[in-house]
């Protein structure tokens, strides 16, 4: 399983509970899309997760910055992700950062506010904030591989799976 997590927003701890805790303990890969805001919880996460993929986001200090790109490809299940915090170019930006990077989807955070969107050029996935949503569902996002693709789900920390998609090859 890849696990899709954003947006940690604390000083000391990764804020897992419930659910979210599971299934970064249980995945083969956790995607963390920046915004951990300090050094404890970035440490807090690589401890958590067998294999950490992460890049830093607009509220984090120079220590995360210094360990962590602003952009970077993770692949899972034969899907090849892009990944980055935000793009101020908004929709189009990100997926021109996939297109860039022969990517088939692109990860993303910084809204706080859960979303697949494949209405794009390149599916978008924002697993929202599982710790700060300000306002909007907490969430994060879970694939599974399948043969031709990844299905995936955004799922609350109570483990409520609100949202259903599938990524192809």
């Amino acid at each position: 399983m890849l696990v899709v997590v954003s947006d940690t927003h604390s000083t000391d701890d990764p804020k897992l509970r419930g659910r979210t805790r599971e299934a970064v303990e249980a995945a083969e890969v956790v995607v963390h899309a920046g915004d951990f805001y300090r050094e404890p919880v970035l440490d807090a996460f690589e401890r958590t997760a067998d294999s950490l993929r992460a890049v830093f986001g607009n509220n984090d200090g120079a220590a995360i910055r210094d360990r962590l790109p602003e952009v970077r490809t993770v692949e899972f299940g034969g899907v090849r992700f892009s990944v980055t915090h935000r793009h101020r170019s908004g929709d189009t930006g990100l997926v021109m950062l996939a297109r860039g990077r022969d990517a088939d989807a692109v990860v993303c955070g910084h809204s706080h506010r859960p979303r697949f969107d494949d209405s794009t050029a390149v599916p978008i996935v924002n697993p929202g904030s599982h710790a700060q949503p300000r306002g909007n569902r907490p969430a994060h996002a879970e694939f599974e591989a399948t043969a031709g693709g990844l299905d995936g789900r955004l799922v609350t920390p109570d483990g409520e799976a609100f949202e259903r998609f599938r990524i192809e090859r």
